[in-house]
């Protein structure tokens, strides 16, 4: 009666975490470290925008996004990253950019390869919509670990050609979630020739690019452009979530050739959900101004700073070069968590849980995931709290 294409899933993380944790009482006040929702305030014109448009609730929203807000992501992707996209065919629109992430494999990926199901590559660990989606077309997930030996990214030119072969899409997070590792032009443009040798599309989930330590992330799109590679090689993800915080706002787009975007659009036509038009001219605002984007960036480098001074003698600490997680070594994530529980209050993700079994191992399994989202003051204090316990 019920599909079996799900059926091997794992439990999602938090509902997982909450099974692990929540029959256990605190050991202390709770400080939460676990998930990714940014607590730094937004633009504080943000209500006077939604004010300013409220009365857009009257009516249906443009599918594909505003001609403002188009247009405001066109401007912001040229300043940015230098990269020319145009606003009608080249950029859509999303309600948050998971949805874009989860719908590329429905667009995009052939149903077969070579007369079998298509590989679609991704990091181990990695944000679960990348398997989920390539379930959901039928795909093959290959899970290429993303450990300290490989720079915290995947390796996928390291992959056996018979996999890289049958290859639809890899995914690449950059700077990557968890463990804030940032792809280089160098590993861009790697990764890109391998696409274009191999014929496979990249789908670059750039949502925490404006998070950085020192120097700006590159783009994928721009890499590619600048190699002369197809102009449909490389489809890029980006979301006002982490750069502006807004995660409620639900807003992101997707860029990349138009042959991609028009596949994007179509099914977008019969099955997405259109950003409501005042939160649209909320976006197209996010996206033209980067006053408040420095603001936020300035106060995660701050938090990198009191990071690296608390942690410093921690065995195993690597420092994010961008986003907003610690990715830190323990002899077990699952215990450890439940330790930091049990005594502290202090509330961690496992690593376990961002990742899959893959060749005889879990990458993740000796990792817990801390999100550096609260104000700085607590932030600190359950950094202090996570060292005096794991170290004891």
């Amino acid at each position: 009666m019920f599909p079996e294409r799900f059926s091997n899933l794992p439990a999602y993380a938090f509902p997982r975490l909450r099974a692990l944790l929540d029959h256990h009482p605190a050991g202390g006040e709770p400080v939460h470290m676990t998930i990714g929702e940014p607590k730094h305030p937004f633009p504080a014109w943000v209500g006077e925008e939604l004010a300013a448009n409220v009365q857009g609730f009257n009516r249906y929203p443009p599918n594909d996004g505003s001609e403002a807000l188009l247009t405001s992501i066109s401007g912001w992707l040229k300043r940015r990253f230098n990269i020319t996209a145009a606003a009608d065919t080249q950029i859509l629109a999303l309600n948050g950019t998971r949805e874009g992430l989860y719908n590329a494999c429905m667009a995009l990926i052939p149903e077969a390869l070579q007369g079998e199901r298509p590989n679609i590559l991704m990091p181990n660990p990695f944000y679960q919509v990348y398997a989920v989606g390539a379930v959901s077309v039928g795909a093959r997930p290959i899970f290429a670990a993303a450990t300290e030996a490989t720079g915290f990214l995947p390796d996928y030119a390291g992959l056996p050609t018979d996999i890289l072969k049958k290859t639809a899409a890899a995914f690449i997070c950059s700077p990557s979630n968890p463990q804030g590792a940032i792809a280089t032009r160098a590993y861009l443009r790697e990764l890109i020739a391998l696409g274009e040798q191999f014929d496979f599309q990249i789908f670059a989930d750039e949502c925490y690019s404006e998070i950085y330590r020192n120097d700006p992330p590159p783009s994928a799109l721009d890499v590619a452009a600048e190699m002369g590679a197809s102009p449909e090689r490389v489809v890029i993800f980006h979301s006002l979530s982490k750069r502006s915080n807004l995660p409620g706002l639900r807003s992101g787009f997707v860029a990349g050739g138009p042959e991609s975007i028009r596949r994007l659009k179509q099914l977008r036509n019969y099955a997405g959900a259109p950003l409501p038009t005042p939160l649209q001219a909320v976006a197209a605002r996010a996206w033209d101004d980067e006053a408040h984007v420095a603001e936020n960036r300035a106060l995660y480098q701050e938090k990198y700073e009191i990071a690296d001074k608390l942690m410093a003698d921690f065995t195993g600490y690597q420092g994010p070069e961008g986003g907003f997680f610690l990715w830190l070594p323990v002899e077990d994530g699952e215990d450890a968590a439940l330790k930091l529980w049990r005594e502290t209050g202090v509330r961690v993700l496992p690593g376990a849980y961002l990742s899959r079994d893959a060749d005889g191992r879990n990458p993740g399994k000796n990792y817990i995931r801390v999100a550096m989202v609260a104000p700085k003051e607590e932030m600190q204090q359950g950094l202090l709290a996570l060292k005096s316990c794991l170290q004891s």
